[in-house]
């Protein structure tokens, strides 16, 4: 492959990347004003000045374009748990994985948190959402199940998988309803609380 040919490979892939992020963005804005059942692909299509086809050649449903890439997320945070080593505590692990995810996310604040609000507002979409996160929730359960020689049948891959995912449960929702700061930091004030036992503020 000549110089030129990547080149243009590698402009066909930005502009379908852009493509597929400006169909997303339309969808949660048109939802977020009008409600789901009042949006049409047409619509959405129609927003970013393509056809209805070129949208399902990206996405096979509005859903789909609504909830994001489950797979892509699931398979980033794998590669982001990968790469920390083993010596670190599972719990810390999952921790440091996940900043790495969120940063991305954060790098794209206002549609995500737009996504997060859509998402909780309409129960087909949580469940849609719910049921892609729970296949996460299985692959990280082995990969910690991996790390610390246990199968993944024992209690710990799956307690401290559950308890990870609640801590950064908790800090996207506050972070979507605008509970202030950054999400890398309300990510770690919530692992820190965590770690700290979940201690009782009432005794300090």
């Amino acid at each position: 492959m000549t110089v030129d040919e990547t080149t243009t490979l590698g402009r066909r892939d930005r502009k379908k990347q852009q493509t597929r992020a400006a169909l997303a963005a339309a969808a949660l804005r048109l939802v977020a004003e009008r409600g789901l059942d009042q949006v049409t692909v047409e619509e959405i299509s129609e927003a970013v000045d393509v056809s209805a086809r070129t949208f399902f050649n990206y996405f096979p449903t509005k859903d789909d374009a609504l909830v994001g890439d489950s797979e892509g997320d699931r398979d980033r945070v794998l590669r982001a748990l990968a790469a920390v080593p083993t010596e670190q505590p599972a719990l810390e692990a999952l921790h440091r994985a996940f900043t790495e995810v969120v940063e991305d996310m954060q790098g794209d604040a206002e549609l995500w948190q737009l996504r997060l609000r859509v998402v909780t507002q309409h129960p087909v979409l949580l469940a849609r959402l719910v049921t892609g996160n729970a296949t996460t929730e299985r692959a990280l359960i082995e990969a910690i199940a991996a790390r610390t020689r246990l199968s993944a049948d024992d209690a710990y891959p799956a307690l401290v998988v559950a308890v990870a995912g609640a801590a950064l449960r908790a800090a996207m929702i506050r972070w979507a309803a605008g509970g202030g700061g950054r999400l890398t930091a309300l990510l770690d004030e919530s692992f820190a609380a965590v770690a700290a036992g979940l201690p009782d503020p009432r005794t300090g």
